[in-house]
């Protein structure tokens, strides 16, 4: 009997890992702010582009939150494992009227191949801090990928599932 009900929790508890691990491989994505694709097609003709209408005056306003990013070297850290990383000075500004989250698991750089790099914890002694910041505030810290790739942009999402803010790496 208690073999029945040891083999039935534990059922329980691994369902519960595979729903975890399923919705963190879906990733919660954004529909509104995804990455550039960087392929061509196959003939190597790029396509042309439409022109781009003048920006709308809600544009115009200032974004809830900035993010500004600029290549850095890497500052392996005592918990960094062998190998190569690239590193990103990041900074987030608050310019809305409600407090923000700040976490390194908020990050993630896209290189110049579109491919998308979760940042490394730990990995850089200079990493972007946890914190919380209240309007006008902004904070400054590298976010690391693993790998040697040129970083194009970097995310930063409100929140495990918010919205996405992309800023340029340069």
């Amino acid at each position: 009997m208690g073999k029945i009900v040891g083999f039935g929790c534990l059922g329980i508890v691994g369902l519960f890992v595979l729903i975890a691990a399923i919705g963190a491989v879906s990733g919660g994505s954004d529909k509104t702010a995804k990455p550039p694709a960087a392929s061509q097609p196959a003939n190597g003709v790029a396509p042309s582009k439409a022109p781009q209408a003048a920006p709308s005056k809600a544009a115009e306003k200032k974004a809830a939150v900035a993010v500004v990013g600029k290549k850095t070297a890497f500052a392996k850290s005592v918990i960094a494992q062998d190998g190569e990383y690239t590193s990103v000075s990041v900074t987030v500004t608050n310019n809305s009227s409600k407090s923000i989250n700040v976490n390194p698991l908020y990050f993630a750089i896209t290189d110049t191949n579109g491919s998308k790099h979760t940042a490394e914890l730990g990995a850089d002694e200079n990493q972007i801090a946890t914190v919380e910041l209240a309007p006008g505030e902004n904070v400054t810290g590298a976010i690391t990928g693993k790998g040697a790739f040129t970083p194009k942009t970097v995310w930063y999402t409100d929140g495990l599932i918010g919205t996405a803010v992309r800023g340029d790496v340069s």
